[in-house]
């Protein structure tokens, strides 16, 4: 069984371990943490991972195995330099809020015990908390992060100004993430899998007819279109001028309405569209007016 490794707080101690473990260990969450942990937390203790929970508000739903397996090297080798952050449950359990991935490649390296902060908050407070701590993270991809903004925004009721000071980013940033859900869920899926890229994603958004959209999603896959042209394909789209409609086209509709509303002594309405296609509507007011419309169609057979 592999004991725990001694925890080092000193910054000096963990720049001397360099650039890329420093990477792996992820500095702008040590710094967040540090910052919550001036606030929020009480003490550190060697807890049992057999009797720590997920958190069910965690908003990662995708892991990168190779990343887990890089942390969980760095750990063996290292220790773990940045102490997971719990509260403490029913029955002698605690609940992770942050921390998920150091507490998998604790596990994966057969690991017993992991230092952890505790603390006792309500649920919407360790809700917020997985929701900031995760978007501080670097490999969350867009889609992710835009579904926890909502989620911030949805069930804790907070505004995009508000979020923008716990996270840290521009509002702009914020609203620009969230946008992206009006997109077609297949191409929400292909950020996600980085088919496309979320410059992609945001020129998508500007298209309103999904089917459209869905048509330039595939070609700037298949065509391995970058942003700035997918922005021009866009644009040409936009700006594309339709087809004129024939004046002989429509010369020839308004005698054909004429003649109909003549026979049928009604109103006829003649629809013609760019590409030569319509519609005829006859209008009537009563259902006794109806059946003598098709008197007067039998009549005139």
């Amino acid at each position: 069984m592999k004991s725990l490794k001694k925890i080092n707080f000193k910054m000096s101690k963990k720049r001397a371990l360099g650039k890329g473990l420093s990477e792996l260990l992820n500095d702008n969450d040590l710094n967040y943490e540090e910052k919550k942990n001036k606030v929020f937390l009480k003490k550190i203790d060697s807890l049992e991972i057999d009797l720590i929970k997920n958190n069910p508000f965690q908003p990662r739903s995708n892991f990168n195995i190779e990343k887990i397996n890089e942390l969980a090297s760095s750990i063996d080798k290292y220790g773990i330099i940045q102490p997971i952050t719990v509260k403490k449950i029913k029955n002698g359990f605690y609940e992770l809020i942050s921390g998920e991935r150091r507490l998998r490649a604790s596990k994966s390296i057969g690991l017993k015990k992991i230092p952890a902060y505790i603390r006792t908050n309500k649920k919407q407070e360790s809700l917020e908390m997985a929701l900031v701590e995760n978007i501080q993270r670097e490999d969350l991809d867009p889609i992710e992060v835009a579904k926890s903004y909502e989620k911030l925004i949805n069930d804790l009721g907070l505004t995009q100004s508000e979020i923008s000071l716990r996270v840290g980013k521009k509002r702009s940033t914020i609203t620009n993430y969230i946008r992206l859900l009006k997109l077609d869920t297949i191409i929400q899926t292909g950020i996600r899998d980085k088919f496309i890229s979320m410059g992609h994603g945001r020129a998508l958004i500007n298209i309103d007819d999904f089917n459209l959209q869905i048509d330039i999603y595939e070609k700037i896959v298949s065509d391995k279109l970058s942003v700035r042209e997918t922005e021009d394909l866009i644009r040409k789209k936009k700006t594309k001028k339709p087809k004129s409609k024939s004046k002989k086209l429509l010369n020839y509709a308004s005698i054909i309405k004429d003649k109909l509303e003549k026979i049928l002594k009604t109103s006829v309405k003649i629809k013609v569209n760019n590409d030569g296609k319509g519609s005829v509507n006859i209008l009537f007011n009563s259902q006794k007016d109806l059946y003598e419309i098709i008197d007067r169609i039998d009549e005139y057979k």
